[in-house]
């Protein structure tokens, strides 16, 4: 029964019996908090939520006692003050031990609050990261594949001495050394003029017998009149060999014949490629990455024709424009293939850079034919035995796969992942000193590996003509930049 300080003014004893009865249910009302606090979060203190239960039906039960009930609750006449003062030590005693628990657990659950408000933190800053790292990805991805203006300016430069003095650039017809088997031929497929001169200038300059290199750069229709023009200023030195070209020169390459083409030009692909490309980059890092058109040019794609585009050629050495070659690579002719048809540097280190890493094993034709544990290899620096790829018909093989993968449920993207089932078995692995990879995104390459390698390659996005390449291996590519060539001095390359 509660009784108001209205109904107990009359009585001073009764008044102090509201007081009383208010501080049990005060205390009452704080020990069943913590208990219920301590249900929420689930904490291992069972004795304690016990004692807290414990402790709630104690002063309920006070209450209740008939002694009390009788004399203090029940009666409308005075109070017995012996009753009360013994109800009201009771009562004391009872928040005395209240108080003395809610002070022993008070600690641990103000660190489970802040735990809790810890883990939220974490879970709001994870999001935040998530998000940075996707909007990095992307602002790194617009970085690496967009044409910087140094660049646009050199081909702007180059074409404009082309229009101007169109008789000084005349077609000149091939030379017989082109097709020379007993020279050294090197394949560069780009539509980067500054990267294909710092990769030519790099070999020639490295090379103890120049004159006996020829170089078979091809790029696109858009960038073959600057190309030309550059190699016409600037002359290949130590009598080195230079021949330009154009995809479009090769007319065996077209959609009948190459399924890239085929894809390329089909609606779904095109919309796959190209459509939403900027409204998903930043959802999603990796479908960025997959959706990068630059996967299915045939630039990219060239390298699985070489013995038909350079038909009298037994071997070639195909070398990206983000490599520089710091040795004589002649040793590399007189590496002996054993049969194999590809030649290059594997990867794989522990679990990494396995083919399970670049191919779908879910799939059950990669399942059937390939180990996932197989070591992969890189491109960069490839020589090709090209009569061996003739013998084992590894471009009709790559035509196969290319034309299954047409949903891209076998591999996602680029030329690696055909690469390794195009030559799988027949890749001869090389020393790893002819190839040091991730100079465009590893800063933490030994500069002994580095200087020991013939060939260094800026895989990765951090090219070295970009603005956000790496300081410390800059200069091994800079070195070769052809700085005397005015347009490189007009068009403020700031290497």
């Amino acid at each position: 029964m509660h009784r108001t300080f209205l109904a107990l003014n009359s009585d001073p004893l009764k008044t102090r019996l509201d007081l009383i009865y208010k501080q049990a249910n005060d205390h009452i009302t704080l020990v069943k908090a913590y208990a219920a606090y301590a249900r929420k979060l689930k904490l291992e203190i069972s004795r304690q939520l016990k004692m807290f239960d414990d402790l709630v039906k104690n002063f309920s039960d006070l209450t209740s006692k008939p002694s009390y009930k009788s004399s203090l609750f029940e009666t409308d006449g005075n109070l017995d003050e012996d009753v009360l003062r013994q109800f009201e030590k009771e009562v004391k005693d009872r928040v005395k031990f209240a108080r003395l628990l809610v002070a022993e657990s008070k600690e641990n659950y103000d660190n489970q609050l802040k735990i809790q408000k810890l883990k939220d933190t974490i879970f709001a800053v994870n999001e935040l990261l998530g998000k940075a790292k996707k909007n990095g990805a992307f602002a790194s991805s617009i970085a690496a594949k967009s044409i910087p203006k140094s660049l646009h300016c050199l081909a702007m430069r180059l074409v404009g001495e082309r229009i101007s003095h169109p008789e000084k650039y005349k077609e000149e017809l091939p030379k017989a050394e082109f097709e020379d088997p007993s020279l050294y031929h090197y394949a560069i497929f780009s539509d980067n003029v500054i990267a294909v001169s710092v990769v030519v200038r790099s070999v020639v300059k490295n090379a103890e017998e120049p004159w006996k290199h020829v170089f078979h750069v091809v790029t696109d229709r858009m960038n073959v009149a600057a190309m030309k023009v550059w190699f016409r200023m600037r002359p290949v030195e130590g009598g080195a060999y230079m021949e330009v070209k154009a995809v479009e020169d090769y007319n065996f390459l077209n959609s009948s014949y190459v399924p890239v083409l085929r894809q390329i030009e089909s609606a779904k692909m095109q919309r796959f490629y190209f459509e939403n490309k900027m409204e998903n980059a930043t959802k999603d890092g990796s479908n960025m990455k997959f959706r990068n058109p630059e996967y299915i040019s045939m630039l990219n794609h060239l390298r699985f024709y070489l013995p038909e585009m350079y038909p009298k050629l037994p071997k070639i050495l195909l070398l990206d424009d983000d490599v520089v070659v710091q040795k004589d690579l002649a040793g590399v002719w007189k590496i002996d293939l054993a049969g194999k048809v590809n030649g290059a540097v594997e990867t794989c280190f522990g679990s990494f850079h396995r083919f399970s890493q670049y191919l779908n094993f879910s799939h059950p034709l990669i399942k059937e034919r390939f180990n996932p544990k197989a070591c992969a290899w890189a491109y960069g620096m490839n020589i090709f035995d090209l009569d061996a790829w003739r013998r084992e018909k590894c471009t009709e093989t790559y035509h196969n796969w290319q034309n299954l993968n047409v949903d891209r449920t076998l591999w996602k993207l680029g030329t690696l992942p055909p690469g390794l089932i195009t030559f799988n078995s027949l890749t001869k692995s090389l020393d790893k000193s002819w190839h040091v990879l991730g100079l465009g995104y590893n800063p933490s390459i030994s500069m002994d590996e580095i200087n020991n390698a013939a060939v260094i390659h800026y895989n990765g996005n951090m090219k070295p003509w970009l603005d956000i390449a790496m300081n410390q291996y800059k200069n091994l590519w800079t070195k070769y930049v052809d700085n005397d060539m005015e347009f490189v001095q007009m068009c403020n390359f700031g290497v």
